[in-house]
């Protein structure tokens, strides 16, 4: 509803949504996608969460509603969509056949061999976007659980106090 409401005020003034607080980036994540692309077992639910994810993925971007996804078995059956994913991330894989579902087969004869980075080092991957030949080799933070809970209790947001109103209300 939000994309299709931005996509109907932005016609004809743009064709790419700049954020502002006003109308922000939306960006939804799924942790999982298969959970509701493969694992849901009424098939009209599935259908449709499909379908919706995939109107998502094709007009989202542009009005600024982003998708986020993870996934742990790539394969066709499990991800319909995942060609539609404009930026596509492969971390360490088992085998060399789910590198090219990923990322595409020239990613691989390209070097993105995410089968053989080693787990000795967390966070590598690689990375393609739609529209460039190359697949980036990047490294991302590797943050464990006692990285979490130093950072909580050292870093933790102050409250807020609750602000009276002239009609005695109180908000946060």
């Amino acid at each position: 509803m939000v994309m299709q409401q931005r996509a109907q005020r932005l016609r004809g003034r743009t064709r790419m949504h700049a954020p502002t607080a006003a109308e922000p980036l939306i960006v939804l994540i799924v942790d999982e996608i298969a959970s509701l692309t493969a694992y849901i077992g009424d098939r009209k639910v599935r259908a449709e969460v499909e379908q919706l994810v995939g109107l998502l993925l094709s007009q989202g971007r542009a009005v600024g509603v982003s998708v986020i996804a993870a996934v742990q078995d790539p394969a066709k059956d499990v991800l319909p969509i995942r060609q539609l994913f404009s930026v596509r991330v492969g971390l360490r894989m088992t085998e060399s056949t789910q590198t090219t579902m990923v990322l595409g087969a020239a990613a691989r004869e390209a070097g993105a061999v995410c089968d053989q980075i080693s787990t000795s080092t967390p966070g590598v991957g690689y990375v393609c976007t739609d529209g460039t030949g190359e697949p980036e080799r990047v490294r991302a933070f590797h943050v464990t659980d006692p990285d979490i809970d130093y950072l909580a209790t050292h870093f933790a947001p102050k409250q807020q106090l609750a602000a009276t109103s002239d009609t005695g209300n109180t908000h946060p």
